[in-house]
This record gives structure tokens, C-alpha cells and sequence, in this order.
């Protein structure tokens, strides 16, 4: 480290190599931290959670009781205990909650005013973050699985909606109408997800097995349908060409810089795409298990060198390397299955929800930190006897 601070202030080296080496280590070193806590408010599973893009300090979360809370990240104490608060709260005696399960939240990508979530009650709700009441409410015909904002639209202010029925809903926020349909899966679409690099792009994945990539400008149908196989028909059956799983798609996660597409589905597999062409990188995960019926929220690293994937699996959250495919941790610290997970960048920190009701934060280890439990962990004895002799005190009031 000390030699890239050397080269960085010399002007031999680009700054960022300093700041991905530092953002890698902190991910490499993230552990349950025992002084940081969330407030416990939900009385039922944890679904979703979302930190906002804007000044990265405030995080959503939607619980299978209906309930919606927002919290407060930032420690303000001073003090390195500190537990993240809920500062307000869509609770059961709200008469504009959810009536089921909210199943996806997420904070509009340019203001911290306003946000959107979504429920088995058959509605997606977009919510006055100041007065707690909904702006706008879209209903459909079944459940809503997911829905997704596109963070870098400028040409459109589009909601991509997942629900029961195979059809993907695209609403518009200007309007307050539901002015679009995607038609081309054959059962339900669990998740939908925006490219990061391309406003027009959307991927939506589904129960039928497959995952599709959709130009919303196109009226012609997808423009890809992912193929494990990646078209070779001879280790293809006739029955499952061109699925991305062998079971249910139920998860969707683009890389920071919109590259690849990572998928899950409930054969126990993940998977990374070329999101570009499509293609399967065919990097090899190993086993990833997965029981969701719904949707499964993971995600990836950013500002990191290699990247890193953080997916539920089971009480755990397992971290791998993006392009190698390799476990390098998991960690462990829920009491019961993990349901979702989201990485904060600016901190590098990472924060999951589970079907324990809990939220945990996952910080880095610091240094400074380390060198004070080594320190407490000493006795006084021990470091008296590690001073030179020469420099001890040796002083007596005895006159003789």
C-alpha cells in the first residue's frame, strides 16, 4: 500500500489503482461487525432492500408483512457502536401499506424523494418519501414479482414491471399509464432488470426457463433469448432449446459497466453473459444453491479489481470471483434463508436480508481496528518487558 501511496504522490502511478486495491481489500475483508446494527422493525421475511445512488445514506427496505422501512446509514455519534435507525416507516396501521408481501423497493436513481415498491397485492406504488403516501398506484392483473428503474435514463422514465401473467409491463412515471407490453415468455417473469451502459435495454428472466434481452424501442419482439448451449444443438434437447436454466430464472444482476449479465436459476446455477451478444461465458460457479419460488436479489462489487458476486445461498451469503468463477468466502451470520443482498460502493460495505427478519451489515475490517485488539489483547506485563532495559526506570528513594 505504502508503495502506491509512493507512486500516486510522485505522479508514476493513475490514482484509481490505489483506490481499486484499497476497495478490493475492504471487500476481501468484510465481516459481521458486532459494533454495527440495524434496527430489527420487520415482523415477517426481509425481500428487498436498496441503498440510494445519490448521497449513498439512506436504504429501503420491503418485508413479507407489507411493511416498508426507511433507514438512516450515516453514524453521526461519533462513536464506533452505532445502530443504523429507521427514521420513518409504511407500517400494518398505514391505511396506503401493501395488504401482502412486498416483494421489490427500490429509491427513484435521482432523488432521495421519492420511491417505488411492489407487492402480491397485485399494485406497484410509487411513494412521496416526505409524506409517506403514495403518488401514483399501478395495478395489475397478478402478483408482482419484481419491477426496476433504469439508472441512467434520460430519454425515458420507464418502470419495467414482472408479474404473474407472462407478459413484461412497461408503466411510465410522466403519464401515470401503463403504456407498453413485452410478450414472449410463457410463464411468469420473476425478474426484470435494466442495462447500466444502455437506456433501451432491458432483460427479463422467468419461470419458463429463459431469459430474454428486449429493445423497448422495437415492437418486433427480443432481441436475444440466452442459450446455455450457446446453440449447439447436439447437448441441447429438443425440448429446452435456448433456455438460460434448467429450472426457473429468478434472479438478474448487470455488472457496474453494463458488459455482462449474471443469472440464477433453481437449478443451482449462475451464470455470466455477454450481454452484448449473448453469448454464455460458460465461467463455472460450481453449485449455487437456490429454493426461490420469487424473485432473488443479488448483486456485484463496483470499483474493485477483480469484481466480486454476492449471492444468497441459503443462511449464507457466498461471495465469488465475477471471471473466475472461484468461492472466495461465505459468510455466515443468519439464522435462517437469505432472500436478498446490496452492496454499498462508497463504503464498500454490503448489507443482506433474510427470512430471520434481520438485516446484517457486512463492514470491512480495518486496520486501525486490528492493531487495537492486539494491543487490548496484551497485558501491561508483557509491554513493560518488551521496553529496552536502558530506557527503564531504575530511580529509588532509598538513600542507602
Amino acid at each position: 500500500m505504502l508503495a502506491f501511496l509512493s507512486a500516486r504522490q510522485a505522479g508514476l502511478d493513475d490514482p484509481l489503482r490505489l483506490r481499486r486495491t484499497e476497495s478490493t481489500r475492504r471487500v476481501l475483508s468484510l465481516k459481521l461487525n458486532p459494533d454495527r446494527d440495524v434496527d430489527r422493525v420487520h415482523g415477517n421475511a426481509v425481500n428487498g432492500i436498496d441503498i440510494d445512488a445519490i448521497e449513498g445514506r439512506y436504504m429501503l427496505s420491503g418485508g413479507a408483512d407489507g411493511v416498508i422501512v426507511v433507514y438512516d446509514l450515516e453514524n453521526f455519534s461519533g462513536k464506533s457502536q452505532f445502530t443504523c435507525k429507521a427514521i420513518c416507516t409504511v407500517g400494518r396501521s398505514s391505511r396506503h401499506v401493501h395488504k401482502f408481501s412486498v416483494e421489490t423497493v427500490q429509491w427513484y436513481p435521482y432523488d432521495t424523494g421519492m420511491f417505488v415498491s411492489s407487492s402480491f397485492d397485485k399494485t406497484m406504488k410509487v411513494w412521496d418519501t416526505e409524506t409517506l403516501k403514495p403518488a401514483e398506484v399501478f395495478e395489475f392483473d397478478g402478483n408482482v414479482y419484481s419491477h426496476h428503474l433504469s439508472p441512467i435514463a434520460r430519454k425515458h422514465s420507464l418502470i419495467a414491471v414482472g408479474t404473474k401473467h407472462p407478459k413484461v409491463h412497461l408503466c411510465d412515471l410522466k403519464s401515470g399509464a401503463k403504456i407498453h407490453v413485452l410478450q414472449g415468455h410463457r410463464a411468469e417473469v420473476l425478474s426484470v432488470r435494466w442495462s447500466p451502459r444502455y437506456e433501451h435495454i432491458l432483460a427479463t428472466a422467468s419461470a419458463d426457463s429463459k431469459v430474454k434481452v428486449w429493445d423497448v424501442r422495437r415492437a418486433s419482439g427480443s432481441l436475444l433469448t440466452l442459450d446455455q448451449h450457446n446453440g449447439d444443438k447436439s447437448k441441447a434437447s429438443s425440448e429446452a432449446v435456448n433456455t438460460a436454466h434448467n429450472g426457473r430464472a429468478n434472479g438478474l444482476c448487470f455488472t457496474a459497466d453494463g458488459l455482462f449479465l449474471l443469472t440464477t436459476g433453481t437449478d443451482d446455477r449462475m451464470r455470466l453473459w455477454n450481454s452484448a451478444t449473448g453469448e454464455n461465458t460458460l465461467v463455472n460457479y460450481g453449485k449455487v444453491a437456490n429454493e426461490s419460488r420469487k424473485r432473488l436479489q443479488f448483486t456485484v462489487s463496483r470499483g474493485c479489481s477483480p469484481e466480486f458476486v454476492f449471492v444468497p445461498c441459503g443462511s449464507s451469503v457466498a461471495v465469488y470471483g465475477l471471471h473466475t468463477g472461484e468461492l472466495v468466502t461465505t459468510l455466515r451470520g443468519h439464522y435462517n434463508n437469505v432472500d436478498c443482498c446490496e452492496f454499498h460502493p462508497d463504503y464498500q460495505e454490503l448489507y443482506s436480508g433474510g427470512k430471520d427478519c434481520n438485516i446484517l451489515a457486512w463492514v470491512p475490517v480495518l486496520r486501525a481496528s486490528d492493531v487495537e485488539e492486539e494491543s487490548n489483547s496484551t497485558g501491561s506485563a508483557v509491554r513493560q518487558s518488551e521496553v529496552n532495559p536502558a530506557f527503564q526506570d531504575a530511580w529509588s528513594s532509598d538513600e542507602d
